[in-house]
């Protein structure tokens, strides 16, 4: 499927966008092919642009100096948009690096050429609401999940999201993002799995 189709598809289930105010934007978006490793933004930079991901995984981490440990706080696959929202919508330096887990491909815009079109078209106007609320429930349900859920609810709330990430993401970052150690992720991936394997059995 073209890229500006898969794109036009989610930006009209998210906004109920027309096809022509999609159109309106279609000269600014951009194609990328990031390495493994590469990153989409960095530690004190502004991000500048609202990417959807076409394929591959990235990662939002924070680098803590003192303990010289990365901690993950969020993940971003196909068919999502991601920025450093914090950075992104402020137009502020970022605390944090965004990163490519894989080879991965993707669609951006500046930001500059989106607050044109939020200025000229209701459409994208609304869309950039819709879009800020998005990123609001999608930090506070990975924070509120961090504060009170359990680790095993947190690992099947990820899967929901990201049902192939055990596909392309070490077991450590998959670790570091709920917040406990390899041994205790291989535990609660061993009893999930026998919870599945129970219930197709019944």
């Amino acid at each position: 499927m073209d890229n500006l189709i898969r794109l036009k598809k989610v930006v009209k289930e998210l906004s109920g966008m027309s096809d022509d105010d999609f159109e309106l934007s279609a000269p600014y978006w951009q194609f990328k092919t990031y390495q493994k490793g590469e990153f989409y933004n960095e530690y004190k930079n502004v991000c500048r642009y609202l990417g959807f991901v076409l394929t591959g995984f990235f990662r939002i981490y924070k680098y803590h100096e003192q303990t010289k440990t990365e901690k993950n706080m969020l993940f971003f696959s196909a068919n999502q948009f991601m920025s450093s929202f914090k950075s992104f919508l402020s137009q502020l330096s970022c605390e944090y690096y965004t990163e490519s887990m894989t080879e991965a491909d993707i669609l951006y815009i500046h930001y500059d050429h989106l607050q044109m079109l939020y200025r000229t078209s209701p459409a994208w106007e609304r869309f950039g609401r819709l879009f800020a609320e998005a990123a609001l429930h999608m930090v506070m349900t990975n924070t509120e999940g961090f504060l009170f859920q359990k680790p095993e609810e947190r690992y099947q709330t990820l899967l929901e999201v990201h049902p192939d990430i055990f596909q392309f993401i070490p077991l450590y970052h998959i670790a570091s993002y709920l917040g406990i150690e390899g041994p205790s992720l291989s535990r609660i991936r061993k009893r999930v799995q026998q919870k599945e394997k129970e219930s197709r059995l019944v």
